[in-house]
């Protein structure tokens, strides 16, 4: 699940962020490294969600990856991390990816990891559908018809009416709105922050609200799903400090496609710990919606280029 391709759009413009104009191919090898190790997270958990509460594994990435994440934006922006800009809106935004997080692992109980990543793609597409209210920027014809398209692809997924819609789409779906709602509120604080600093924030949130509930679904792991725990966090950790790290380097347009390279990644986690494979439908509804998903990225890159000239 890449919990911050969309969401860091916007990062080369943010404080703190430096884009060398002449390191692209370090960006997309970067931005690669993030989505092949992400998955594997969503792999762990998914496998110790028989054995354990869903707050709890949720609560175990967030535990793990504040500790790998506060400690350094602590050190690379202490201002920042003392007195952050519109904390209300910071929290808001961590709550968003929170629930996303919690609705995803969730929904990859009882399908696929590759099927439940596919339906999340939805997020880029109820951005832009909702880009002229929440953000007040222009969606042309073009981005529209792509968004129904990439909406037609989910329904190719879910085929509904066939009997084979299953339980976990519904939290997939509900992710992919929840992250949407992130993606839009990232955008809204993309000058408040440093994007390190903002992912701490996420962290440190979703780490006090499971904190609360933990005490009602606390089983203690063995030795052993506690090193799983820990690796769920700091794949966490890793994977979005690889992302960030990718941003620094190239534009987010040129790498959001990239993005989607994290199927792969998913799929291959899938059939190898689960036995899991999307069917020949399945691969049309993903082709569909990834094809949209470039494409409305495409047309953002064009339309800022035209708005700089």
């Amino acid at each position: 699940m890449t919990r911050s391709a969309a969401a860091l759009e916007n990062a080369p413009d943010r404080p703190g962020i430096i884009l060398p104009p002449d390191r692209p191919m370090l960006g997309i090898g970067l931005m690669l490294a993030s989505v092949a190790v992400l998955p594997i997270m969503d792999g762990i958990a998914k496998a110790m969600a028989e054995h354990y509460a869903i707050v709890q594994l949720v609560w175990a990435r967030f535990f793990f990856q504040s500790l790998a994440i506060a400690p350094l934006a602590a050190w690379r922006h202490p201002s920042a991390m003392r007195r952050p800009e519109r904390l209300p809106l910071q929290v808001v935004r961590g709550l968003c990816i929170l629930v996303a997080t919690g609705l995803f692992f969730t929904a990859i109980t009882t399908m696929p990891i590759a099927d439940a990543l596919a339906l999340l793609f939805v997020a880029p597409l109820i951005v832009t559908a909702l880009s002229p209210v929440v953000l007040d920027e222009a969606v042309g014809l073009r981005r529209w018809m792509a968004v129904l398209v990439g909406f037609a692809g989910a329904l190719v997924i879910l085929r509904p009416g066939f009997g084979v819609l299953q339980p976990g789409a519904v939290f997939a779906l509900g992710a992919g709105g929840c992250f949407a709602l992130y993606v839009l509120l990232t955008r809204r604080l993309s000058h408040a922050a440093p994007p390190l600093v903002t992912l701490s924030i996420t962290s440190l949130v979703g780490l006090a609200v499971t904190s609360a509930l933990l005490p009602a679904v606390w089983v203690t792991p063995d030795s052993v799903d506690l090193m799983r725990m820990a690796a769920m966090g700091m794949i966490g950790a890793v994977g979005h400090y690889l992302m960030i790290r990718a941003y620094e380097q190239a534009p987010a347009s040129l790498l959001a496609p990239f993005g989607y390279g994290e199927i792969v990644t998913a799929t291959i986690i899938g059939y190898i710990w689960f036995g899991d494979f999307p069917d020949g439908i399945t691969w049309i509804g993903i082709a569909i919606l990834v094809a949209s998903g470039v494409y409305i990225s495409i047309r953002e890159r064009v339309r800022r280029d035209l708005d700089k000239t």
